[in-house]
């Protein structure tokens, strides 16, 4: 047989749960395997906050989930593409996947892209969707606390999602098309009952207009009389719209290829076949009865098994044999466990039955002390971020005379004393005077007109920083004239060849929340090696020619903006040319009225040619290439 390095066994379309599993059922069984996504490896789940029902989890976040699957599919020796497919050639031995980033040859396709929300069309729905407009209770209900909310939709989750969201609003008004909800009468029976949520029934939503920080009114279309109304919250303040209208399966690239039914989504058989030979389809795009990671995940397993049998029957039919995954992170691991217990002469030990009484010491450790920022699960984990730093990193932080910024000088003097050395921090005043360096005197040796010089304790250096000072002896700073200079803000540095340098990555705020993974995997990627990134990622990346100066407006219980944060400021990391600095929107509602953010991320593109690009949603890192021309 005939090696043919262009040729994969399988590829799959779509890096959901349900592709991820397919991935590493392919690679496990040593087959060769492309996982494809246009968008975010995880799918829809990575914007649940809490999954509570997955079997053997007992609690976890839809993104820890779909990571620790992607990681297990990696360490096999799958592969990853993030690019859009926009094509297929299904005829044949050898298909094609035709992609933004070239064509694909394999012997089978996996079809698992999945469905998304679906949209109503009233009029400003896609104006002020993350503004205002939303479509996940959980990730978004928060964000109106103490507000009123229209719940748009009469069914299964209609119903439920209208009880959810009393948690946070003040009032919930239900609007049904039909005559009564649609659902189960026992899960309407539960909307129906709760005092705090109004039933509206042969009503539509026509259109949204907003205001001053957000939605104002809403025309309501009274199906029976066909009398519009204008409908305004009691308080006569903004609210929000949930829309809960079902969803559509993504198959546009597939229709016209395989069967589909009259709603769009894909007809399989027995085990998961469509209706062309070697196409195969799993997850939320199929016909099933339950749209769950569970079924997805059962759904790509199923599929990948069916897979390698056509892939080898193919192989032998054709003489092809596309390049195997022989040197994957777990067969180095299994041979390295090999040789130990071959030198050893024994054989590993069984796993301990039960948790010893040590470990549950241990456990029992992870809890935060009273009175300390970090538990001790996160000190350990900080411990091995810490650990894996190639270079100090020294965090310059700008202050003014508010608690907040009290706040963030204990926050980071927390996260030093924890450094081991490899986090240095400069205190800087309002008034442009350098106040102190790792919580102690600022030096002396500062000289008017010449590079501001500071001496770090990491090695008593001398080192000039990023500003310099004027004839009163005050601070200015290199940053971008674009950037508020919103205070307080923490500045991530490295120190090279003697030379302070800022980065472009910076939080304006206190990265805590759901913001302190983000900003810890920023000291990562500034100090190095970073997060592992895909080698076309990296070119596209370095390939930035033009300054351009990323805000991110975020809120730290937003469960979309970490991302987002992580995918501009791994960017900036690579390319000098690329400065992203995050904002909370908390402490800057000037900012949050400016460019109207609310519950998902605002990003803020600043050009040398002095144009300005702003764009709402969460964003991976190549969705972020795109945004930024890369």
């Amino acid at each position: 047989m005939t090696q043919t390095n262009n040729l994969y066994d399988v590829v799959v379309i779509g890096g959901g749960p349900a592709g991820l599993t397919a991935g590493l059922y392919l690679a496990r069984a040593r087959y060769r395997v492309l996982i494809l996504e246009k968008d975010d490896f995880g799918g829809q789940i990575t914007i649940t906050n809490e999954v509570v029902n997955y079997p053997g989890v007992g609690r976890t976040t839809g993104r820890a989930l779909t990571q620790t699957m992607r990681q297990q599919a990696k360490d096999f020796g799958a592969e990853f593409l993030s690019a859009e497919a926009i094509g297929l050639d299904v005829e044949g031995d050898i298909k094609t996947v035709h992609t933004s980033r070239g064509d694909l040859k394999t012997f089978g396709i996996l079809i698992a892209t999945g469905a998304s929300p679906r949209k109503l069309g009233f009029e400003g729905e896609r104006e002020y969707a993350g503004r205002g407009v939303a479509y996940c209770a959980t990730c978004d209900g928060e964000f109106f606390t103490g507000k009123e909310v229209l719940v748009v939709g009469g069914g299964f989750a209609a119903a439920e999602e209208s009880v959810f969201l009393t948690k946070y609003a003040s009032k919930v008004t239900v609007l049904v098309r039909e005559p009564d909800f649609t659902c189960d009468a026992s899960v309407a029976a539960e909307a129906k009952n709760n005092p705090k949520i109004d039933v509206r029934y042969n009503v539509e939503l026509k259109g949204v207009t907003a205001g001053q920080g957000g939605l104002r009114e809403a025309t309501i279309l009274n199906r029976e009389t066909g009398e519009t109304e204008t409908w305004k919250p009691a308080d006569n303040g903004t609210f929000g719209v949930f829309v809960f209208a079902g969803y559509v399966p993504a198959t546009d690239l597939v229709r016209g290829v395989v069967e589909l039914d009259d709603h769009g989504y894909v007809v399989t058989h027995g085990y998961l076949e469509t209706s062309v030979p070697g196409v195969y389809a799993a997850g939320d795009l199929r016909v099933k009865n339950l749209r769950q990671v569970v079924t997805a995940t059962a759904d790509g397993a199923i599929a990948a098994v069916e897979l390698e049998r056509y892939a080898k029957q193919l192989s032998e039919k054709t003489g092809l044999v596309p390049p195997r995954p022989t040197t994957s992170a777990y067969e180095q691991a299994e041979a390295t466990a090999a040789a130990k217990t071959a030198a050893a002469g024994t054989t590993p030990a069984p796993a301990p039955a039960k948790r010893s009484a040590a470990a549950a010491a241990a456990a029992a450790q992870t809890a935060k002390k009273p009175g300390e920022l970090f538990s001790a699960a996160i000190k350990q984990q900080l411990g091995v971020v810490f650990g894996r730093m190639t270079r100090p990193v020294t965090l310059v932080l700008e202050l003014d005379n508010t608690p907040l910024s009290t706040e963030l000088q204990g926050f980071i003097g927390a996260m030093v004393a924890l450094s081991g050395g490899k986090l240095n921090s400069v205190a800087v005043g309002a008034d442009g005077l350098i106040t102190a360096i790792d919580g102690e005197s600022a030096p002396t040796s500062l000289v008017v007109g010449e590079p501001l010089e500071v001496t770090l304790p990491a090695d008593d250096a001398a080192l000039p920083t990023y500003g310099t000072l004027d004839d009163s002896g005050r601070a200015e700073f290199d940053v971008a004239a674009a950037m508020p200079l919103a205070r307080p803000a923490v500045r991530i540095c490295t120190a090279d060849d003697d030379k302070l340098t800022f980065t472009g990555l910076a939080f304006h705020g206190v990265p805590s929340g759901h913001e302190f993974n983000s900003f810890v995997l920023g000291l990562y990627n500034a100090a190095g090696p970073g997060q592992p990134l895909d080698d076309d990622l990296r070119e596209r990346a370095a390939a930035i020619s033009s300054p351009l100066d990323v805000m991110i407006l975020v809120s730290l219980t937003c469960t979309m903006c970490p991302e987002t944060v992580l995918a501009s400021q791994r960017i900036a990391s690579l390319n000098p040319n690329v400065r992203a600095e995050a904002y909370d929107v908390s402490h800057f509602p000037e900012l949050k009225d400016q460019y109207g953010a609310m519950s998902v991320p605002c990003i803020v593109i600043n050009k040398s040619d002095g144009s300005q690009t702003v764009e709402f949603g969460k964003k991976s890192i190549p969705q972020m290439l795109d945004l930024l021309g890369a």
